[in-house]
């Protein structure tokens, strides 16, 4: 086996997809979804291998098409709607490392975040370098939608504020709030390892701008990354 070194970007993209079917091979900005996130792994030059972990042929055949490696097929019990994506990287470092590849670091990239670019993951990689943590994650600030405000309703109908001191501040006294995106998790290979998640304590972010944090879960996200595109490529 060799000795353990470079990074390793995994791509998890299933064949499946409840709230937009066959999502991942869908069109977005010109080109197959899964595409978007290839070319910036690829195109970053972070990585000594760029592989889609998919239990899907078709989806397999794109990324080949697209220049990224698949060097074998999910099992379906780890590429349903349950398992976490972070189960595909500890999958894929386990079967690399018996064929005899072992990395140190990888990155885990969502293929349904496609306006994340090649120069994001290297900032996000220059980040990960330079903080004392195992992990990171990608996040992006809430916007203009105030998440210390939120409220849910309780069973008599009523308001229940989730931060009531909050509601008493002013929106610019309190602190920022980020939401994870699937744009780009890192983590040390034996942490990921050890922990089976990116999601480890403690873990820091990388913030991205909120218009390359996209996340295309259902029919609006995806109009939205389109006209995203669409002013991308008018800019």
């Amino acid at each position: 086996m060799s000795a353990p070194g470079g990074n390793l970007a995994v791509i998890p993209a299933r064949g499946g997809s409840k709230r937009l079917p066959r999502k991942n091979l869908l069109r977005v900005g010109g080109l197959p979804m899964v595409a978007h996130t290839i070319a910036a792994a690829l195109g970053s030059g972070c990585f000594a291998r760029v592989v889609v972990s998919t239990d899907d042929p078709e989806l397999a055949a794109v990324a080949r098409e697209h220049g990224a490696d698949v060097p074998f097929l999910r099992d379906a019990a780890i590429a349903d709607d349950h398992t976490p994506v972070s189960a595909a990287a500890v999958d894929a470092l386990r079967r690399l490392a018996a064929a005899g590849e072992t990395y140190e670091r990888v990155a885990l990239l969502l293929p349904n975040c496609p306006l994340r670019d090649a120069e994001d993951v290297r900032a996000s990689y220059a980040a990960f370098r330079a903080q004392p943590f195992a992990a990171q994650v990608s996040v992006c600030r809430y916007g203009w939608l105030n998440p210390w405000w939120a409220m849910r309703r309780g069973e008599d109908g009523a308001a229940e504020p989730l931060f009531p001191e909050a509601l008493r501040q002013r929106s610019q006294d309190l602190p920022p709030l980020y939401c994870p995106t699937g744009a780009v998790w890192w983590s040390r290979a034996d942490a990921l390892l050890e922990h089976g998640t990116f999601h480890q304590e403690p873990r820091s972010l990388f913030e991205l701008a909120w218009d390359h944090a996209v996340d295309i879960d259902d029919e609006a996200d995806l109009r939205m990354a389109e006209a995203l595109f669409a002013m991308r490529r008018g800019a």
